[in-house]
C-alpha cells in the first residue's frame, strides 16, 4: 500500500485519474494537485499545484484523453484547464464556465459535453464549441435540494428523426434523495 500523508492542507473533495497515470486531487484548501510516479520511482510525488480557484474545489473531471481538466468550486465557477504546451506536467486555465448561482458539487464529461451539478439544485449541460469556447445547452431543473452526483451514457435507444443528432442520458442524484434521468439531444455542429 502506498500512502501520501498530508497531501493537502484541508479536506480532499475530489480525485480523478488520467490514462497516463497522473492523479489529480481537488481540496477545500482551494488547490488542485497533480501527482505522478516518476520514472524508476515506486511512489507518487507532487508534480504540479494548480491555484486559480478562490474557494474550496469540490469536483474534478477529465476529458477521455486526459488533456482537459475541469474543476468546480464553491465560487460557482468551473475552470477549464489544458495541458501546458511547454510542460507536460502542468496545466493552464483556458476558460471558465459560469451560470450556476451556488457551489459546483459534481462534474461529468463525455465527448464534447460537460455536465455540472450544483447546490442551486440544477444541472447544466455545456458543450465545447469549435472556436474553443463553451456554451450552455441546457439547464435541468427538477431537484429540490443540491445535486451531488452525475453520470452520463450514450442513449442507444434514441432513434430520433435526425441521424446527425446525438442523444445522451444524464443521471443526477442529490440531497433530495431522488435520482433523475434526463435525455439530452445534441444537434450536430456544421462546419
Amino acid at each position: 500500500m502506498e500512502s501520501v500523508k498530508n497531501a493537502h492542507e484541508d479536506a480532499i473533495n475530489s480525485l480523478v485519474l488520467s490514462n497516463d497515470g497522473a492523479v489529480y486531487t481537488g481540496s477545500a484548501d482551494t488547490k488542485i494537485k497533480m501527482w505522478k510516479k516518476r520514472e524508476g520511482e515506486k511512489k507518487h510525488s507532487l508534480v504540479a499545484t494548480l491555484e486559480k480557484h478562490k474557494s474550496a474545489v469540490n469536483a474534478l473531471a477529465l476529458s477521455a484523453d486526459g488533456s482537459v481538466l475541469y474543476s468546480g468550486a464553491c465560487d460557482r465557477s468551473i475552470l477549464v484547464w489544458e495541458r501546458d504546451e511547454n510542460d507536460d506536467n502542468n496545466m493552464v486555465v483556458v476558460g471558465a464556465l459560469r451560470g450556476h448561482t451556488k457551489a459546483i458539487l459534481c462534474l461529468v464529461v463525455m465527448a464534447d459535453l460537460v455536465c455540472s451539478g450544483s447546490a442551486d439544485n440544477s444541472v447544466r449541460v455545456w458543450r465545447k464549441e469549435i472556436e474553443k469556447g463553451y456554451s450552455c445547452l441546457a439547464v435541468l431543473e427538477g431537484h429540490r435540494r443540491p445535486v451531488k452526483c452525475l453520470a452520463m451514457a450514450v442513449d442507444s435507444n434514441s432513434g430520433g428523426p435526425d441521424e446527425d443528432d446525438r442523444s445522451y442520458l444524464v443521471y443526477s442524484a442529490g440531497l433530495d434523495c431522488d435520482i433523475k434521468v434526463w435525455q439530452i439531444r445534441v444537434p450536430s455542429v456544421s462546419l
